[in-house]
């Protein structure tokens, strides 16, 4: 099984660490390989980000070609997600709808940490088009710019796990889903530290981009999943 995981922002130490990261829970057979595009901005802060990153994520996507059974967005806002479906006859597994269900999956309510203030209109926005408000705590900044997550020596993991104790004093949460997936290396350091799932969205998009391979499910270019002849 080979997925692809593109990251549509152009900083390639990230692109780097999540696929580290999604090498770790892999199957073995599975192959990952990370990619990011030449062209658009070095992060995603917010709608703006996103839409500059189009045109070099779906690039990316044309230039998989069919060398790839599934694909991962690497974007935890879903960047291009429905569009990028309807490129491919293969699975696309945005890494923030990946985290809400394994969210779903081991608590009964769940909040998001996420970076600056200005993700968090659109992580709200992809929660409630998914169906999942109901389930979910609250959406968080913690104002620690993505690219602050990349410099040594940055003070990023400590402020992320003091809003994660925020979230769970005040938002009757049981689990944290990372919104970002520059935290990707952070989750389970941060799940000893608080003692409740912390869930990064790359790792649970490869299990089920490997599920979705598994079961032979495919993307329709119309729209929903498919069955592959």
């Amino acid at each position: 099984m080979r997925l692809l995981l593109i990251n549509p922002n152009t900083t390639a130490s990230m692109t780097a660490k999540i696929g580290r990261a999604a090498k770790v829970v892999a199957a073995a057979g599975t192959s990952v390989e990370a990619r990011n595009p030449a062209t658009g901005p070095a992060s995603i802060q917010g709608p703006e980000d996103g839409e500059a990153a189009l045109p070099g994520l779906f690039a990316e996507i044309e230039r998989a070609g069919d060398d790839f059974d599934a694909i991962i967005i690497a974007c935890f806002d879903d960047t291009g997600l429905y569009e990028a479906r309807r490129r491919t006859l293969v699975p696309v597994i945005g890494i923030g709808e990946a985290g809400f269900h394994a969210a779903m999956l081991v608590s009964a309510r769940y909040s998001v940490v996420t970076t600056l203030s200005v993700s968090v209109p659109v992580i709200e926005e992809n929660i409630a088009r998914y169906g999942f408000a109901g389930r979910c705590g609250r959406v968080r900044a913690s104002n620690v710019p993505v690219l602050e997550l990349e410099r040594p020596g940055s003070a990023a993991r400590e402020t992320i796990s003091a809003e994660i104790a925020e979230a769970l004093r005040q938002d009757g949460s049981d689990a944290i889903v990372l919104g970002c997936a520059g935290m990707a290396d952070l989750a389970q350091l941060l799940a000893n530290t608080h003692g409740v799932p912390v869930i990064d969205g790359v790792a649970a998009a490869v299990k089920l981009a490997e599920g979705l391979v598994g079961m032979r499910l495919s993307t329709s270019q119309s729209g929903p999943f498919r069955f592959a002849l």
